[in-house]
C-alpha cells in the first residue's frame, strides 16, 4: 500500500467565518463550494496544482486538524485493516469514500480515495512578504505517547522516521512530490492523546508574521528557529524558518 498524497484538515470549532477566509488569505487559496450534509466542508483551492488543504466545520469545543491519507481505492480496506494492526481504532467509515480513524495516541486520521492528484502548488508571496507555505503538520505528543506514535506514522506511511534539529523534535522524511511533511514534538508534561498544529515555511519569518499580523493573527512568541502565531480565532500555529521550496532548514553560506 503506498500513501499518494496527504491532505491537511483544519477543524473549525469557533467563529468559523472569520477563521475561513484568514486562512484562504495567508495559503493564497480561495474557498470551494461548500459540501457535505449540512455544507460543513470546504477545499482551501490553490490557483495552480492540486489542493491539499481543507476546512470543515465541527461541533467539538476543542476543534483542532486532522490528516487524509489518499490510497488507491482499492486500498482503502486493506490500508485500515493495517492500521488497525498497527495499534489504531476504527471510528467510522462510509464505504468506497472515507475510513476514520483514531492513531494510538488518539490523534484523528481518515484513509480516503486518491484521485490523481499529483502537483504540489507553488508557495505563494502574501502582500510581498516571501514565499512560504503551509506544509508541515506538527504532531504534539505526550512524552508517554511519543515513541510508540512516531513507530506508528512511520510503519503506516512507509516513511523513514529521523531526529530532528532539536532533541524534542523528529520527522518522517517524505517522499519527493508530497505537499506536506510530518513533524512530531515532544511536549513538555504529560496529557491524555496527541493534538496537532500546523506549521508555515518562509523566506523572511519577519515580513511573514507581520503579513498575518495584518490578515488578523497576533504574535505569540518568537524563538530562534519559529514563530508562534494565533489565528483571528485563537488557533496555534507556526511560522518557521524552513526553505519554502524544499521544507528543509535553511543551510550555512559556504565557508561559514
Amino acid at each position: 500500500m503506498k500513501i499518494r498524497w496527504l491532505t491537511v484538515f483544519l477543524d473549525l470549532a469557533h467563529d468559523p467565518d472569520t477563521a475561513e477566509p484568514f486562512w484562504a488569505r495567508v495559503t493564497g487559496t480561495a474557498l470551494s463550494t461548500r459540501r457535505g450534509p449540512d455544507g460543513e466542508f470546504a477545499t482551501l483551492l490553490p490557483p495552480h496544482g492540486d489542493a491539499y488543504l481543507r476546512v470543515q466545520r465541527v461541533r467539538s469545543e476543542a476543534g483542532g486538524c486532522h490528516l487524509d491519507l489518499h490510497v488507491d481505492p482499492d486500498a482503502l480496506d486493506n490500508a485500515a485493516a493495517r492500521a488497525v494492526d498497527l495499534g489504531a481504532r476504527e471510528r467510522f467509515r462510509e464505504a468506497g469514500e472515507v475510513i476514520v480513524l483514531d492513531s494510538p495516541g488518539g490523534f484523528p486520521f481518515c484513509f480516503v480515495p486518491w484521485t490523481g492528484e499529483a502537483t504540489v502548488p507553488e508557495p505563494p508571496d502574501l502582500d510581498g512578504a516571501g514565499q512560504s507555505r503551509l506544509d508541515q503538520l506538527c504532531l504534539d505528543v505526550p512524552p508517554h505517547l511519543l515513541d510508540a506514535e512516531r513507530a506508528f506514522w512511520a510503519a503506516v506511511t512507509g516513511w523513514e522516521a529521523r531526529t530532528g534539529s532539536r532533541p524534542e523534535f523528529g520527522f518522517l522524511v517524505r517522499p519527493a512530490g508530497m505537499p506536506v511533511r510530518i513533524l512530531f514534538q515532544r511536549l513538555d508534561s504529560d496529557g491524555a492523546r496527541v493534538t496537532g498544529h500546523v506549521d508555515f515555511s518562509s523566506d523572511d519569518r519577519e515580513r511573514l508574521a507581520a503579513a498575518h499580523t495584518a490578515a488578523g493573527a497576533r504574535t505569540v512568541a518568537t524563538f530562534p528557529m519559529w514563530t508562534t502565531m494565533a489565528d483571528p480565532t485563537g488557533r496555534l500555529y507556526c511560522l518557521t524558518a524552513r526553505d519554502p521550496r524544499t521544507g528543509g532548514l535553511p543551510q550555512p553560506a559556504p565557508g561559514r
